[in-house]
């Protein structure tokens, strides 16, 4: 098999692969010392908010180092450059001002910081999904890829988080719970330019589109599951079912960090195919218990713990890991092992190296 086929088979469960596939993506550092390592000349694609540019660049790269899957994107307007009103600032295309923080580039001023009513929310300029040469980068790679590679086209930030940086997550979080009026015209404000940017790739022919917003923490949701369905559920699954509808073989990924597991069996409901990142070490995640009630509805993608094990553990505490995970979530098909997020510049190359050997070492199929 080649890598696309290997990643079809395993997460439509229709078939073994030969072996587990694997995924990640890199840090600026990291991607900047591997380049040099590999002697590869990295193409950086930036996009609609910074810090996805590290899921959708460098694809030559990682391929090289290993990976089964090329990640492509939005990116910003043919010609277009963000205002940059001080040294390491940026306002991002939604108005955020943004400032390079210790990982991520963070929203210092969020441009509905004092919104109150529906014309607030109304009155503020959007970005255009549609605008010229957003997905030149991507119909490039996809093309290049297409035939060798699992195509995902990287849709993260899809209604909660999006929202919140534009209000900040405080003023969002407590006018979310008033039940202010606004904050509805903002979720679907915020869902018609995920849908704008997803049926684009999509029609595009990407494999999968990578949804997502953290709507969990290290004990449970960061907001109630009623909550969450009454707000955000109805909202995805109109998003996915306009995905399907521009590629009806589009897999659907969704990316929640944390303790999710109340709304798992909702997100399969409403046409999730694959969860990411299962995380390790949080309540009602363990792989084997996910694995036996919802494995044969779902497939798995991550469950490498990057908050301990990948900055601080040993080469061999991670082949163990990486084993463990791979005979539990692996069994049968199902599994794509990769780290739960951006790998980060306090992992050592030498432990990215172990991951991606781990996975060829302990997921071949017998």
């Amino acid at each position: 098999m080649n890598s696309k086929e290997r990643v079809l088979a395993a997460m439509r469960r229709d078939r073994t692969p030969d072996c587990v596939p694997v995924q990640f993506d890199l840090c600026r550092q990291l991607t900047e010392e591997f380049s040099q390592k590999y002697n590869i000349p990295v193409h950086y694609t930036t996009s609609y908010y910074e810090d996805i540019t590290y899921r959708i660049s460098a694809n030559e790269l990682k391929t090289a180092m290993g990976s089964d899957c090329v990640v492509v994107g939005g990116s910003l307007p043919r010609g277009y450059s963000h205002p940059t009103p001080a040294p390491g600032q940026i306002i991002n295309e939604f108005g955020m001002l943004m400032e390079q923080g210790p990982l991520y580039m963070q929203t210092i001023e969020p441009p509905l910081r004092h919104a109150e009513t529906i014309q607030d929310v109304l009155d503020h300029p959007f970005p255009d999904p549609y605008a010229d040469g957003r997905f030149d980068d991507a119909k490039k790679y996809i093309e290049m890829y297409k035939d060798d590679y699992f195509v995902i086209g990287d849709l993260e930030l899809t209604i909660y988080e999006m929202s919140w940086h534009m209000v900040g997550m405080e003023k969002f979080m407590l006018d979310m719970a008033l039940g202010e009026e606004y904050i509805a015209v903002l979720l679907d404000r915020v869902k018609e330019f995920s849908i704008g940017i997803g049926k684009q790739l999509a029609a595009l022919g990407v494999d999968a589109v990578w949804t997502g917003d953290d709507f969990g923490g290290q004990n449970g949701m960061l907001i109630s599951p009623k909550m969450w369905r009454d707000l955000f559920k109805p909202r995805h699954a109109e998003l996915f079912r306009e995905l399907k509808a521009a590629n009806p073989d589009v897999l659907i990924i969704y990316h929640t960090d944390g303790a999710v597991s109340p709304i798992i069996e909702d997100l399969i409901e409403i046409g999730v195919d694959i969860l990411n990142p299962v995380q390790p070490n949080v309540p009602g995640m363990a792989p084997h218990e996910l694995k036996a009630k919802f494995g044969d509805r779902l497939s798995f993608f991550g469950a490498i713990d990057q908050q301990d094990l990948l900055p601080n553990g040993t080469p061999e505490e991670i082949s163990a890991d990486v084993a463990d995970k791979i005979e539990v979530l692996g069994a049968g098909g199902g599994y794509m092992c990769s780290s739960g997020v951006i790998i980060q510049a306090d992992t050592s190359m030498e432990n990215v190296e172990a991951l991606i050997s781990a996975v060829k070492k302990h997921g071949v199929y017998s």
